[in-house]
């Protein structure tokens, strides 16, 4: 269980100070951070839960979320971004999710374009980015992280082994200190996407801490379906990938290792 007074004093002076909203259960944070928007909740309020029992990946997939197992959480931003740069939303926050792990469990993250968290071979993490425009400009988007923490068993018809926090760093690790830690590094990370010049800084630091973004011969699944080997991303965080037919850029789907690697 969360201790909400404690967190409360963690996140005294952030963006999210007094604005969280915690549940024991529900069916899915980013669903209740989206209806919340649409009521005119205010930036920086958080969703946040203990168990999921519908919780929910990109491409409508499902996320496995039992009680007390993992970080279920939901952060509501009113960013000044134009609509094109929607797509740098969910890069910028698996910079702040590697950062709160690397923080708290001293584990190294490896980003999977465009929103796996990964320990090696095997995925830690994810995050389902939703949002609205309204005429032409990005009204809201609700960032959605999940995080396995304790989990000991999973299903095993993943395509991606899962693993947990605990299992890779040997301990058990504190889901609150996890939620401090990445509720500031989502707000530092999120207010650098509103400058200009900081964008290509956040770009750049999204290639280091991957190991798929250059040079990595891959199969994109989804509408933009191709294999080829990845050449980083362009300005707007989409993936670059060298092909037999040229140079594609990949704007919606995923990627994982082609069968060849």
């Amino acid at each position: 269980m969360y201790d909400l007074a404690a967190l409360e004093a963690e996140l005294a002076g952030t963006v999210s100070a007094g604005k969280l909203n915690y549940s024991s259960v529900t069916g899915s944070t980013n669903t209740d951070g989206l209806a919340a928007a649409r009521n005119g909740a205010p930036h920086g309020s958080v969703f946040f839960a203990d168990e999921q029992t519908a919780g929910r990946g990109r491409g409508d997939h499902g996320w496995q979320s039992n009680a007390g197992d993992g970080l279920y959480v939901s952060l509501l931003i009113r960013p000044r971004l134009a609509p094109a740069q929607l797509s740098l939303i969910p890069l910028a926050a698996g910079l702040a999710a590697a950062e709160a792990i690397r923080a708290v469990a001293g584990l190294t993250i490896d980003l999977r374009w465009p929103n796996d968290l990964l320990i090696g071979l095997h995925k830690v993490g994810g995050i389902l980015v939703e949002s609205k425009i309204e005429t032409g400009r990005l009204a809201f988007a609700v960032i959605g992280i999940g995080i396995n923490v304790h989990q000991r068993a999973f299903d095993p018809t993943h395509s991606t082994p899962p693993t947990s926090l605990d299992i890779a760093a040997r301990r058990r690790v504190s889901r609150q200190a996890l939620l401090v830690a990445l509720l500031k590094s989502l707000e530092r990370e999120t207010l650098l996407l509103a400058d200009s010049e900081a964008v290509g800084a956040t770009l750049a630091r999204v290639e280091q801490a991957s190991t798929w973004l250059r040079g990595r011969q891959v199969e994109v699944h989804g509408p933009q379906q191709c294999v080829g080997v990845t050449a980083g991303l362009d300005a707007q965080g989409f993936l670059l990938v060298r092909t037999v037919e040229g140079l594609a850029t990949v704007q919606t789907g995923g990627i994982r290792a082609a069968e060849t690697e």
